[in-house]
């Protein structure tokens, strides 16, 4: 049996090597990967010939450094993932291939026990490294997204367990995240006992249908204060199945809402039908925002991301979008897309949060809005944040825009003070 021709075809990336480096035989495999041929690396010295490694001096080189360790112990070597340079053939085009491989290194020995020759089985793992490297920088993006947002944010399994809570949910109710999704009954431990039971039955023939649910409950702080929240919860399939895979919640804070129906209910009987109105304009308005899409897109508030110091649109959830409806947003600035936000200083309160970091939040900030189709300018009403977005280094490479539009509470409010009522 011609063993030589045996190893040719062995179906994977093995090269043989002596003691000195020197190459004696390769699989076609890894002829192939390698992109050269059997007899432009016979002969020649692995490391500094064959394939030098322009990230490492020779002594200083894993490979190497690997071989030294087989040579020393006579046993297999595993090595930690390698970048390499491969020089390409002219025929290919040249240049370097930038990869990143998996390395082990048997010895063969002789009778006498010494090592004859070293066998190098590698494999290319550049494109799992980099998907790696990808789903890592998107799990990032995606918990500099969720804790800038102010809203508390969970995701839950299929059979009930929080999987994920943002930080401005651990901020809030003082509980760290690991103690919270390690718990039996997860966030249901800083829920007002007298909303526990409501909110269960809830959730469970939501689970049962697979539907979107809502409810308002109240949750404890830190500090053992309850204050109102609304809870949206929200079915994720992932893929093409048609099974839910997770639920993603989000809990926003309805607390001076909840108090303002609640006085507006005892200081006059009368009031009841309005307070009822307003209660139902709330949740009309709340049912109609989705949970975040991708934890990001559905969150049920105006929301959207400028990138770099010319406040670039990047991001933008439809609440945004429909603050303008007749406009395009997308890869524009804002100056370019809302001019009326430079004539009113928008730009400048932009680019203070971006050149010094700091926040900005406000609340009933007048927004005069002109329309592109009727040239009509209507007045709006917004709770505004600028949260800086930061990058390495503590850099700022953007801003996070959230808030809400309140224009009708605020004409409510001055209707009510006009008849005076409030």
């Amino acid at each position: 049996m011609d063993f030589s021709k045996l190893f040719q075809h062995v179906p994977d990336n093995m090269v043989v090597i002596t003691p000195d480096f020197k190459i004696v035989a390769a699989t076609d495999a890894y002829l192939q990967t390698t992109m050269r041929k059997r007899e432009d690396l016979l002969g020649l010295h692995f490391l500094l010939e064959a394939f030098p490694n322009l990230h490492y001096s020779f002594e200083e080189n894993p490979v190497y450094k690997s071989i030294a360790r087989v040579m020393e112990t006579k046993k297999v070597d595993f090595m930690d993932l390698v970048q390499y340079s491969i020089a390409r053939p002219a025929a290919e085009g040249g240049g370097f291939y930038e990869s990143i491989w998996e390395a082990s290194h048997t010895p063969v020995l002789d009778a006498e026990g010494n090592v004859e020759f070293i066998i190098q089985k590698t494999m290319d793992v550049t494109e799992r490294e980099q998907a790696k490297l990808a789903h890592q920088e998107s799990e990032n993006k995606f918990k500099i997204m969720t804790d800038t947002v102010p809203q508390l944010i969970y995701t839950v399994s299929p059979e009930g367990k929080v999987t994920y809570v943002n930080e401005r949910f651990v901020k809030y109710t003082g509980m760290p995240a690991q103690e919270i999704m390690a718990s039996e009954t997860g966030f249901l431990d800083v829920m007002h006992p007298e909303d526990q039971g409501p909110f269960i039955a809830r959730a469970q023939e939501s689970f049962q249908k697979q539907v979107e649910f809502q409810a308002e409950i109240r949750m404890r702080d830190r500090e053992g204060n309850y204050r109102w929240f609304v809870k949206k919860c929200s079915p994720v399939t992932l893929g093409n199945q048609n099974k839910v895979s997770l639920w993603v919640g989000s809990a926003t804070d309805i607390h001076a809402t909840k108090q303002m129906v609640q006085e507006l209910l005892e200081s006059n009987e009368q009031m009841a039908l309005l307070s009822d109105q307003v209660h139902a304009a709330l949740e009309k308005a709340q049912s109609e925002r989705k949970t975040l899409e991708n934890m990001i897109m559905n969150a049920p508030a105006i929301f959207c991301t400028l990138k770099g110091p010319e406040h670039r649109f990047e991001l933008i959830n439809p609440y945004y979008q429909g603050l303008f409806p007749d406009r395009e947003l997308q890869n524009k600035t804002v100056a370019e897309a809302v001019p009326e936000a430079v004539e009113q200083g928008f730009i400048d309160l932009l680019d203070n949060v971006y050149n010094t970091g700091e926040a900005f939040s406000a609340k009933e900030v007048h927004f005069q809005r002109k329309r592109q189709d009727t040239q009509l300018v209507e007045d709006i009403y917004m709770t505004l944040n600028y949260q800086p977005i930061f990058g390495e280094g503590m850099k700022v490479i953007g801003i996070l825009v959230f808030g809400y539009e309140i224009t009708d509470h605020v004409k409510l409010r001055e209707s009510l003070q006009k008849e005076g009522k409030v």
